[in-house]
């Protein structure tokens, strides 16, 4: 025809330079349309509409010539039934009375541009020629597109849908195509094979949607079969070790056994990675060129699979000479000394590591050689340790140290914080601009910036950016939770029920008090604590107490300054219409100030506090005193150290107090005769006397290499001395046992938690305990560790007692339990616990086991 020259370009773009990218396109190699999917309807072509494109050879010659310039006329987009025509031709870019050159790479563009939408099964592109104009037709088949995505199968419930749903990031209104079909398919299998159902089938059910156009279903009929577990682990080749010792150093990977704590699933990712471990063990021994020859994994039957490891475990290998080589900011035989491993030493590549600061299960807190350079400025220091092999069992190690130049802190950045003042997070640094960089104060940073409570703990973590060859950018993204605390909370105690209500705003701002605009909902940013609470049973027993405490008086040094006051009252009239003959009452008010130390080391701090306690008495018979005031005038005085990791759920570090309080010794100077039995009691403790002594420590010690394991170890101890042994103190006693909560305290008793006993089962008598201990140790697994709630369980051994006397007390005289429980954090409300414990002696004064007991706790417990 010549007033045409129809040329079936497949305009694939690049006539000159690529072969088979022409004008049609049958099909998108990786992405088909589903076998199963009904085809989209085809609208009819018009009877003057120019005849088909004739179907794409690949073996066609390519068309030859110089590009030329064309006018495109007219552009035929056919195929569209349910999509926008117009937002379709858009999308090409081509618009009619531009220019184009064929043959081009234009084409070729518009038919990726159209594939890329994945909205079509089929693109045709095609051209008439007249002259110097161009009239070009795109054919395209419009894919259906997926309504509801749905699956059937038993135990496929709507927890675990929503699960799969997540996981596959399947939406609504995406494409059907036998890709996306295969893809989703694989990854259902993958999702249950790692639920022990290895042997999942999954089969595709497609159907067009009643209601929607052009839009299907798609169901996923899942049949699990069932669980598949590991049955036997063995290994050939391993005359060192024996099997059963080898197995052990697979972290997750384990064999059915009686242990059912232990999974037996096969998860690849854990499987990999416990073949690594196993090459480390081998390695720690001193079998430097340890090998897994090979592996296989094969079905014993349809609920039990093996596997079997051929391993080579080669010469063990000794230490023969360490030398150190460019050295010269630390002499050798301090980065010997440091480093640790001797000549004749056992090859042992993973505490090479550890030492030198490249271990993979390193903890940042741990001395090493690296971390000793960091310490110093050298970022960018190096240490290649180089092995030479001598004869069939020794090894000669160079040392080689790249120490570089000292880098120095350019800029500290803070981002993310949007209720704590950048001032409040910046005097809290370590990193300061000007100062070298030092790895120690960056660790020291992160549990400050932890410990204030403001921020997700799990995210704090600094972006190190060097700037040039000595300079270093510190940069601190937060992620802000939310910290102040809202607590409704019941407790039993003295025979009653009492029920308790507080807030505490732990981002106060005084001095934006009369601040216009800053009351939302309060004047915040300054990291000032303010709390309120009160208790009452309804009728005869009330509290209230106050206390603020700024952790930076002045704002220039971190000295902090503590003020609180409460109020309690007991007493007689049981029904709101009676009048009280009979009342205990307290009143007391303490300041004190608390200092960082930087001697002997920065985790150090003092605290000192003064306080002053009237009790106030009339007709009471239920205490020693029946009428009367006793008064109470004392300092004390908290040495403590801290470096624990997170202040919720801690990874790793310790907390270490030691505390005194102490009143002056009135008796060495009042004139009166206590030793008298006719002293009455109301001069006898006019004003109390006494020393009181405590020691709290705990560690806590990672136990797997992500660090979520955690065991805590902790002890206690307390007495309450006396300066004249006629006038012993009725007041600042201790209360052992229970969960270390109480409806009400009248006489400024400390309560000791001792899980697995009810309250105040280990005291003595009725005058509570002078003395006491207390040991525990948890095991800790976390649920969710996330800023809106972070959950653990724990199990524990706890042991501890209480006596009447310094004389009587001894560390080893104890009460055992043993229990677990859970604990729930959430921000607004604070920490959450239910313990159950089983005491396996009798409490104080009593026969038979103390046995199960339920204990329920609020609030972080020290």
């Amino acid at each position: 025809m010549n007033r045409l020259r129809k040329i079936c370009l497949l305009i694939a773009a690049s006539l000159c330079c690529t072969e088979g990218i022409f004008a049609q396109v049958e099909k998108n190699p990786a992405d088909t349309t589903a076998v199963n999917a009904p085809a989209a309807p085809q609208k009819p072509a018009d009877d003057d509409a120019e005849e088909p494109l004739p179907p794409f050879d690949e073996k066609a010659p390519i068309l030859k010539g110089t590009p030329k310039r064309y006018f495109i006329r007219k552009i035929n987009l056919r195929g569209i039934e349910f999509l926008n025509k117009n937002v379709v031709q858009a999308s090409t870019g081509l618009v009619p009375g531009d220019s184009i050159y064929l043959p081009n790479e234009n084409i070729a563009d518009v038919i990726g541009k159209l594939w890329n939408q994945r909205l079509f099964a089929d693109v045709k592109v095609g051209a008439t020629i007249e002259g110097d104009s161009v009239d070009l037709d795109i054919a395209v088949r419009e894919r259906p597109r997926v309504y509801r995505w749905l699956f059937e199968g038993e135990g496929i419930g709507k927890g675990r849908q929503k699960d799969i749903i997540e996981k596959l990031q399947l939406k609504t209104g995406g494409e059907l195509s036998d890709y996306v079909i295969d893809k989703n398919t694989k990854l259902i299998k993958k999702y249950f094979a790692e639920k022990a159902f290895r042997n999942a089938e999954v089969n595709v059910r497609i159907e067009n949607d009643p209601v929607i156009q052009n839009a299907v279903n798609v169901t996923f009929v899942i049949d699990r079969k069932h669980k598949v577990k590991i049955g036997r682990i063995n290994f050939n080749g391993n005359e060192q070790f024996k099997d059963k010792r080898l197995r052990r150093t697979f972290k997750k990977t384990h064999q059915k056994g009686i242990n059912f704590f232990k999974s037996s699933k096969l998860k690849e990712a854990d499987y990999e990675t416990d073949k690594e471990n196993l090459v480390d063990f081998y390695n720690s021994k001193g079998f430097r060129n340890f090998t897994v020859l090979s592996d296989s994994i094969y079905p014993i039957n349809d609920r039990r699979l093996g596997i079997d490891l051929t391993v080579s475990e080669g010469n063990k290998y000794y230490i023969r000479n360490i030398d150190w080589v460019g050295n010269s900011v630390y002499p050798t035989d301090q980065l010997q000394r440091m480093f640790g491993v001797k000549p004749g030493d056992t090859y042992d590549k993973k505490t090479i590591n550890k030492r030198l600061g490249y271990g993979k299960e390193d903890n940042p807190e741990d001395m090493s050689i690296k971390s000793l350079y960091q310490n110093n400025g050298y970022l960018m220091s190096q240490i290649e340790p180089a092995e030479i092999i001598i004869g069939a069992d020794s090894i000669d190690m160079e040392m080689k140290i790249f120490e570089g130049k000292q880098f120095s802190i350019n800029n500290v950045g803070i981002s993310g914080n949007m209720r704590v003042n950048d001032e409040v997070i910046r005097r809290e640094l370590y990193t300061l601009p000007g100062e070298l960089y030092n790895r120690a104060l960056l660790m020291q940073t992160i549990r400050q910036l932890a410990g204030m409570g403001h921020f997700d703990q799990e995210k704090i973590m600094p972006d190190i950016k060097p700037v040039s060859n000595e300079l270093v950018d510190i940069n601190w993204p937060l992620e802000e939770q939310a910290s102040d605390q809202f607590n409704i909370a019941g407790g039993w105690g003295s025979g009653t029920f009492v029920g308790s209500v507080g807030i505490t705003l732990n981002n106060l701002s005084v001095r934006n008090f009369f601040k216009k605009g800053a009351w939302r909902p309060y004047p915040m940013g300054q990291n000032q604590k303010f709390s309120i609470s009160a208790q009452t049973n309804g009728t005869y027993y009330k509290a209230l107490a106050m206390s603020f405490t700024d952790p930076w008086l002045g704002g220039r040094k971190p000295n902090s300054f503590t003020l609180s006051v409460h109020l309690s009252e007991q007493n007689n009239a049981y029904y709101f219409w009676q009048t009280a003959t009979q009342y205990f009452r307290t009143t007391g008010v303490a300041a004190g100030l608390g200092k960082r130390l930087r001697w002997p080391d920065p985790n150090f701090s003092f605290y000192a506090e003064a306080s002053y306690e009237r009790y106030s008495l009339s007709n009471w018979n239920y205490f020693v005193m029946k009428n009367g005031s006793a008064n109470t005038l004392a300092l004390k005085l908290v040495l403590s150290r801290n470096t624990v990791s997170q202040p919720i759920y801690p990874r790793s570090g310790s907390e270490f107090t030691v505390s005194v309080q102490l009143t002056p010794p009135y008796s060495l100077w009042d004139g009166k005769d206590y030793a008298s039995a006719d002293l009455p009691d109301e001069e006898r403790y006019h004003w109390i006397e006494y020393h009181k002594w405590q020691l709290k420590s705990k560690w806590y010690f990672p136990l797997t290499n992500n660090q979520n394991l955690v065991l805590m170890a902790g002890a206690e101890m307390g007495y309450l001395g006396h300066y004249n042994k006629y006038k012993i103190s009725p007041f600042e006693r201790f209360e052992v046992g229970g969960d270390g909560m109480s409806g009400y305290n009248m006489y400024g008793i400390d309560i000791i938690a001792m899980r697995g006993y009810e309250d105040g089962a280990l005291d003595p008598s009725s005058n509570y305990a002078v003395a006491y201990n207390k040991y525990t140790m948890e095991l800790r697994y976390p649920v969710i560790l996330k800023p809106s709630s972070q959950i653990y369980v724990l199990g524990f051994l706890e042991g501890g007692n209480a006596f009447d006397s310094w004389k009587q007390f001894s560390p080893f005289r104890i009460k055992r339990a043993a229990g677990f429980g859970v604990r729930l954090y959430l921000p607004v409300v604070g920490m959450l616990g239910i313990d159950w414990g089983y005491g396996f002696d009798a409490p104080a004064n009593q026969t038979g086991k103390s046995g199960s007991q339920i204990h329920f706790m609020m609030g972080q417990q020290f």
